[in-house]
Order: structure tokens, then sequence, then C-alpha cells
């Protein structure tokens, strides 16, 4: 893959002189479109050898563009915050608003890469992280992001070359880095490695492009025409997520038998055993979150159910047991003017806690399955892809230690009308009842089927959905505690077999 790019590509400096402006005219159009229309990211990925002069590209495409849409972020050696979350966190939070460009130093891949070569893990962990890298990238793309992944190249006799003469000029020998001194002993194995991560990661929608590093002119030139043509490929693109996806579809039911249907909704506490065992299960939370074994681990708690069905309350019991600074209690209502410049999952993944800490979810990702499919908020595409990235997205929480509890509160239809109607009597309880929720009981049979298909494409082995019965709000507080202290103590009995 990298043989080309070692053959020595020039451009004679009366041909760079004679493009440079009208490409610079074209790449400023193209942004400012781009910014305009506000409906694509643009993501740069710079990676490769050392010395084939990334930083001096991107330095030079911020003189050709406008830089005040362009974010450069390096990712150097992950900080003590970037340990305690998921690997995928400190990416997501750096991603830059729809209608900007974002140019990734240090990224996921120049992360892979160096922990292969130097050896802090074996070849199923890489071909772990390729496949997940290609995971993020077919999500964000799906999402309407514009992808480019160059790799700056040198041969080995170019990269020792530039390191000798640098070497030997004292005016300039402050230009060679430790890490070109590291990679010139390592380059065969990053060479190596580079090219099975860019076979494996190359895809139409995310393409690499290997670029000639000696001659600066070519360089440029080549990097400046492919990232005009991307743009200008985007500008004349259908709008992301227009074409309808090639998923099969869902199962329905034909016997009027569902999950919901089967909850026996008649459970119930006394008020005396109730107060008994809420304290209990108080109690133990309170003990599981102090433990020293939740050093190891972060607790996400996802409240979804029908309205009325007393997730708020169920909440409040929850943080009654805890420290405030222990926990964190996330509402989730329709996305802001930033958070729909960003992938739907970006909002989420800013909220995951760090190890030791406990955050709830009020509503959560699951909107785009549920309100957003009912509403018609999102296409069908948008939430029939979403069943996946959800899993995915629970599958690398679970991996970096998270503990996912997920809740869906069940009511009647009955007993909702019934707390509807109480509502609108208790003076300080109106606030709790909307029109929008009256519309909502008047889709009653479509939330319903949305929430057999949640439960049924997204309850995982790691992070399974639990049903609470909740006509009764003792029965489902005291089921949501035991649940969660359920979870968390599995957890640490993992923990002790490993």
């Amino acid at each position: 893959m990298f043989e080309s790019a070692e053959i020595g590509h020039a451009i004679a400096k009366e041909t760079y002189d004679a493009e440079v402006p009208a490409l610079r005219e074209a790449l400023l159009e193209a942004q400012y479109d781009l910014h305009e229309q506000g409906k694509r990211q643009i993501i740069v990925l710079i990676n490769g050898i050392e010395g084939a002069g990334k930083g001096e590209t991107v330095k030079l495409l911020n003189e050709w563009m406008d830089p005040r849409f362009i974010e450069v972020r390096t990712f150097d050696q992950q900080t003590d915050e970037e340990l305690a979350h998921p690997t995928a966190w400190r990416y997501w939070r750096q991603l830059p608003a729809k209608g900007r460009m974002g140019v990734f130093f240090g990224n996921w891949y120049s992360q892979m890469l160096q922990g292969r070569v130097h050896g802090l893990f074996k070849d199923a962990v890489l071909d772990q992280a390729i496949n997940g890298s290609e995971r993020l990238e077919k999500m964000l793309t799906d999402e309407g992001a514009l992808i480019f992944k160059f790799w700056f190249h040198l041969s080995k006799k170019q990269m020792k070359s530039r390191l000798k003469q640098l070497k030997d000029d004292p005016l300039h020998s402050w230009r060679i880095s430790p890490l070109d001194w590291q990679q010139s002993k390592t380059y065969d194995k990053f060479v190596r490695y580079g090219e099975r991560v860019l076979r494996r990661t190359s895809r139409e929608y995310a393409p690499w492009h290997v670029i000639e590093g000696v001659d600066p002119y070519y360089r440029s030139l080549t990097v400046g025409r492919l990232l005009l043509e991307g743009m200008q490929a985007a500008l004349n693109a259908p709008e992301p997520n227009a074409q309808p996806l090639s998923v099969g579809p869902l199962a329905h039911n034909h016997d009027d038998v569902t999950l919901l249907g089967s909850l026996d909704m008649s459970l119930s506490l006394e008020k005396d055993d109730y107060e008994e065992q809420l304290i209990t299960e108080q109690a133990r939370l309170s003990g599981n979150i102090r433990d020293k074994r939740m050093r190891k681990h972060a607790l996400v708690a996802v409240f979804e159910g029908n309205d009325a069905a007393g997730k708020g309350g169920a909440i409040r019991r929850v943080a009654a047991a805890l420290d405030p600074r222990q926990y964190n209690i996330v509402p989730i209502a329709a996305p802001s003017e930033d958070e729909r410049a960003q992938p739907y999952l970006w909002r989420f993944w800013r909220q995951i806690p760090a190890r030791g800490k406990f955050t709830v979810f009020d509503r959560s990702w699951y909107g785009r399955v549920l309100v957003e499919r009912v509403e018609g908020f999102c296409s069908e595409a948008d939430w029939l892809r979403a069943y996946g990235e959800i899993n995915d997205f629970e599958e690398q929480l679970t991996d970096a230690g998270i503990v996912v509890v997920k809740f869906w509160l069940a009511i009647d239809d009955k007993t909702q009308l019934e707390r509807f109607k109480a509502r609108e009597k208790i003076p300080f309880k109106r606030h709790k009842i909307t029109d929008e929720d009256w519309r909502n009981r008047e889709k009653w049979p479509q939330y319903r089927e949305a929430v057999g298909d949640m439960v049924d494409r997204t309850s995982t082995e790691i992070a399974p959905w639990t049903l609470v019965e909740a006509n009764d709000k003792r029965w489902a507080r005291v089921k949501v505690l035991r649940t969660l202290n359920e979870a968390l103590e599995a957890a640490f009995a993992r923990d002790k077999k490993k």
C-alpha cells in the first residue's frame, strides 16, 4: 500500500504557484457553503511517519481556508480524567459541530498503532480496536459526517536522510523530536502494522489517502485537491440519511401477546413492607456505592417508561440513599441547538461518569427508537440503524467497567388515565401534565409496539432491560433499588473471579 508513496512524486514550484490561488478560492467557497448548510461536520484524521509534513500541511490548510471554522486537536498521553472513562470518550467530546472542521492528531489510529508497536498488547486487541474504529466511523458518516483519513509517508531511507540533515544542521537540529528518534528505531514495525490498519479500515465511506511526504509542493496540493473534491461531492450529495436503509422488517406480533402484556401489573407492597424494604435497599445501595470495589466501576442507570409511570419518584428514592457528590442526574429533553449540531449519541457520551461515580439518565438515548420513531422526528433509516449503534455504545461502556442498568417502568392505560386526572387536580403537580402527555396517550398502541421492538433488539446479556411493574409505586421503587444493588454486586463478584 505504501510502495507508490516511496516513488518520490514532485511538483514544480511554478505549477504549484499557478494552481494554488484557484485551489484556495475553491476550498474557501466549499468551506463556507458547508458551514452555511450546517448539515455535515468534517473530520480530518492525520497519521503517518514523523517528519513527513503532517504539521506543515495542516498549518498551510489553516492559511488557505478560514481558521475560524477549523479546530485542531492533539491527543497525546491520556489524562487521569480520560483514563477513568471509556476509550472513545475523549474523541466524542472533541467532535466538531456540523458546519465545522476538526483536525485530529494522535487520534484512535495513532493510539492503536503505538500500543501495538511498543508491545502494550497483542494482535487480538489491535483487531478489536480496528473493528471499533470502523463502527465509530460508520456511525459518524451515517449521521452526516465527512471523514478524510491521511497517512503521510516517508520511506525508511528518506526518513534517515531527513534526520541526518537536521542533526548536522545546528540551526534546525531542534526540530528533531524524541518521537522522531523513537520512530526511526521502530520504523519497520510501525509501517507493517500501519499497512494492516489501513487495509482493514479503508472503506468507501471513510477511505485512506496515502500522501508521499518528501516534496512539500506535491503533498500540499494533493491534500488540498482531495479535500476540495470530497467537500464539493458532499455539497452535491443528497441530505444525510435521505436514503432508505437496507434492513429487514421488524417482526410483528400476530397473536396479540406482547412482552409488556405478560407483566403482572397487580404486584404491590403494603405500606409497612414497603418502608422496611425501601430502607434496607437504600442502605444496601449506599454501601455498594461506597465500596472500594467501585473504584473499578461506574454505574449508569437509564430510566424510561410510560408517562406518569413514576420515574421521578423512583429516581428520588435512589438519590435519597446517597451523598449528592456521588451521583449526577441528567434529565433528557428535546436536543438544544448545540446538540442538534452533533451526532445523535454525542450528548450522551459527554455525560458518561468516571470510575467510582453514578449517573442517572431520566430518559435517554432510547428516545431515538421511541419518541423520535413514533412522532416522526427522525427517518426510518435513523431509528432502524440506532438499535445496532446503541448496542455498540453500551458494549463500549461495559468493556470500560461501567455497569449499565436499564429500567422500563410500565403502567396500564387505566392507571395512566387516573394519574393524569389526579395531577390536574393537585396544584403543585399540574406542571407534570401537559398537552403533549395527552397527545401521547392517543398513540398508546404505537408506543407499545416501539417499546416491544426496543426491548427485543437492545436487551443484551451485558445490558439487559428490567421491566418494572409500576401500577403500584411502592413495588416499583423497591424493585428499582434492588435491581441496582444486584447489578453492582454481580459486577463485584465477577471481579473476584478474575
